[in-house]
C-alpha cells in the first residue's frame, strides 16, 4: 500500500491532486502551528512556507513537535523542515526564521491558503489584513492555553467567535482595519480552567487545534468543502 492511498480513499484521486499542487503558508511553529504543518505535509500538500522566528526552547517540549533535548537551541523553521522532508521528500519548502510582523516583506503570490498559529494579536491582525487583500484565504487560531477540553473547539467566521479573550482582541482590531467578517476561525468555547500568564498547557490541546485547521485547510483545498 502506497503513503497516500488511505488519503485518497478519503478525498479522491483529484483531490489528492489538488493538494500535491498547493502551496500554503505556516505562521508559527508552536504548539498549534507543528502540528498543523506535519498533517498538512502528510496529507500531501506539495509546497510549504514556514515562518517562524524562534527557537526550540526546553518549555516546549511538552506540547510541540519540534521540541526534543536533541533539537534545543535550533531554529523551528529548520526541525520542522527536517521532519517535512523525512514525511513527504519531495515537498517544497521555503523556510522564513522571522517574527512576522508590520515590517516583515512577504510575497504571497501564489499562497493557496495561510494558517496563523502566531501568539501575538497585532501579527494576527497584520496577517489576516495582508493576506486579504491578496486574495489568500486565512484560517486563524485563538487561544489554545489554559484550556482542558479540545473537544470544545470549533470553527466558525470570526465574527461569531465567543468565550476567547484572544477572539475579542482579534475581531476589535479586524473592525479598527475594516474587516468585520469573512475569516474563518478556530476557537474554543471553554472557559479558562485558570487564568495563569504567561498561559499554562497540556500536551493534547494546541496540538489539537493545530490538527482542526489542518483538517479545515484540507478540505478546502481538495474541494471536499468549498
Amino acid at each position: 500500500m502506497s503513503r497516500h492511498e488511505r488519503t485518497e480513499r478519503v478525498l479522491g484521486a483529484e483531490g489528492l491532486a489538488r493538494l500535491r499542487q498547493a502551496h500554503v503558508a505556516v505562521f508559527g511553529l508552536g504548539g498549534v502551528g507543528s502540528y498543523a504543518a506535519e498533517a498538512l505535509a502528510r496529507a500531501g500538500v506539495g509546497r510549504m512556507t514556514l515562518v517562524d522566528g524562534d527557537v526550540v526552547q526546553e518549555s516546549n517540549i511538552n506540547r510541540q513537535l519540534c521540541a526534543l533535548y536533541s533539537t534545543l537551541g535550533m531554529k523551528k523553521t529548520d526541525v520542522v523542515a527536517a521532519r517535512l522532508r523525512d514525511i513527504l521528500p519531495e515537498i517544497e519548502l521555503e523556510c522564513l526564521p522571522v517574527f512576522f510582523g508590520a515590517d516583515t516583506a512577504l510575497d504571497m503570490t501564489g499562497w493557496d491558503f495561510a494558517v496563523d498559529a502566531i501568539d501575538t494579536v497585532t501579527s494576527k491582525v497584520e496577517l489576516i489584513v495582508r493576506a486579504r487583500a491578496a486574495g489568500v484565504p486565512v484560517i486563524s487560531c485563538m487561544g489554545a492555553g489554559n484550556k482542558l477540553h479540545p473537544e470544545s473547539f470549533m470553527i466558525d467566521d470570526v465574527s461569531r467567535t465567543s468565550v476567547c479573550p484572544l477572539a475579542r482582541a482579534v475581531r476589535k482590531q479586524l473592525r479598527e482595519r475594516g474587516i468585520e467578517r469573512g475569516v474563518a476561525a478556530v476557537y474554543s468555547t471553554e472557559e479558562p480552567a485558570i487564568n495563569a500568564r504567561p498561559p499554562g498547557s497540556l500536551s493534547f490541546v494546541p496540538g489539537a487545534m493545530g490538527l482542526v485547521a489542518a483538517g479545515y485547510v484540507i478540505r478546502q483545498l481538495s474541494g471536499i468543502e468549498e
